[in-house]
C-alpha cells in the first residue's frame, strides 16, 4: 500500500500516455493525465503521512484521495477500494502486455514497488500473528 501503489499508477498513466501518442486517441490522452495526476495526488497524500508522523501529530490526510472522500462509510472501504484499484492496475498492465513498454529506469521502479508491496504483505501478516498470540 502507500508509495509503491503511487508508482503503479504512474507508471500505469505513463503507459495509458504512450498508447495514447501511438493510436493518437485524445480519450486515452486524457485518462493517462488523470491517472498521473491521482498518482501524484496520493504520492503527495503519502509523503505528508510521513511529514505528520516524523514531527509525532496525527495525520489529518489519508494514504490516498479515494480515502480522503471517505465520508460516513468510513476510510478503510475506501482504502479498500482504492487497493482493488491498484491491483487491477497490476493485472491489467501485466497482462495487456504494456508491461513491456517500460523502460529500464521505470522497470526498476517497478520491481521496487513490487518488492515493497509484497514484503510489506508479509510483514503485516506476520505483526496481525504476533499480535494476535499477544
Amino acid at each position: 500500500m502507500g508509495v509503491p501503489f503511487c508508482i503503479f499508477k504512474l507508471l500505469f498513466g505513463l503507459l495509458a500516455l504512450r498508447a495514447a501518442a501511438e493510436q493518437g486517441s485524445a480519450a486515452l490522452t486524457a485518462f493517462g493525465w488523470l491517472i498521473v495526476v491521482w498518482a501524484a495526488t496520493d504520492l503527495s497524500m503519502n509523503m505528508a503521512r510521513v511529514v505528520f508522523h516524523l514531527s509525532g501529530r496525527a495525520s489529518p490526510i489519508e494514504y490516498c484521495a479515494i480515502a480522503q472522500l471517505e465520508g460516513s462509510l468510513g476510510a478503510r472501504l475506501f482504502l479498500a477500494i482504492d487497493t482493488l484499484i491498484s491491483f487491477s492496475i497490476i493485472c491489467f498492465v501485466l497482462w495487456s502486455g504494456w508491461i513491456v513498454q517500460l523502460g529500464r529506469v521505470e522497470s526498476y521502479l517497478w520491481y521496487a514497488a513490487t518488492t515493497l508491496n509484497l514484503i510489506s504483505i508479509s510483514v503485516v501478516s506476520i505483526w496481525i500473528e504476533f499480535r494476535r498470540g499477544a
